[in-house]
C-alpha cells in the first residue's frame, strides 16, 4: 500500500536498523545519527544521498557510512515489496513515501513513526 509519513532522520534511521540489522548493528553505530549504511542492490537497495558521505566499514552486506547533511535515503527490502524514499524537507525533517508491505508498516510503527497516512491509488 501507498504511505506518506513526516518524519525526522532519526526516525527513518530506527526504521532501517529495525528492517535489516537489528540483531548484528553495532552500539556505537545503533546509537550516533550521524552513521547511516547503505546495502547493494542485489539484496535489496539502501543508498544515502548527502553532502559529506565516508565509508567506515563494511559488516555482512552493509556499508556503514558517516554523512553530513542527509538529502535523501532510498531503500527497497529484500523482496521488492517494499520501495520508500524519505527527502529532506528541512535540516533532519524529512517526507517518508512510497509502496509499504505489512510487515514494513510494522517495522515503521516499532521505530515509533506514528500518523502515517495510507494513500488511495487515484484511477
Amino acid at each position: 500500500m501507498k504511505i506518506e509519513v513526516y518524519c525526522t532522520l532519526e526516525e527513518v534511521k530506527k526504521f532501517l536498523v529495525e528492517s535489516t540489522c537489528k540483531t548484528f548493528i553495532p552500539k556505537k553505530y545503533r546509537d550516533d545519527i550521524s552513521v547511516l549504511f547503505e546495502r547493494d542492490v542485489s539484496e535489496g537497495h539502501i543508498h544515502i544521498e548527502a553532502e559529506e558521505k565516508d565509508e567506515l566499514e563494511k559488516i555482512r552486506n552493509l556499508m556503514f557510512v558517516r554523512v553530513k547533511n542527509v538529502l535523501g535515503i532510498t531503500y527497497t527490502s529484500k523482496s521488492g515489496n517494499t520501495k520508500l524514499v524519505w527527502r529532506q524537507i528541512y535540516r533532519d525533517l524529512g517526507k517518508l513515501s512510497g509502496e509499504a508491505s505489512g510487515n514494513a508498516l510494522v517495522n515503521l510503527l516499532e521505530s515509533g513513526l506514528k500518523n502515517i497516512q495510507i494513500k488511495k491509488d487515484e484511477e
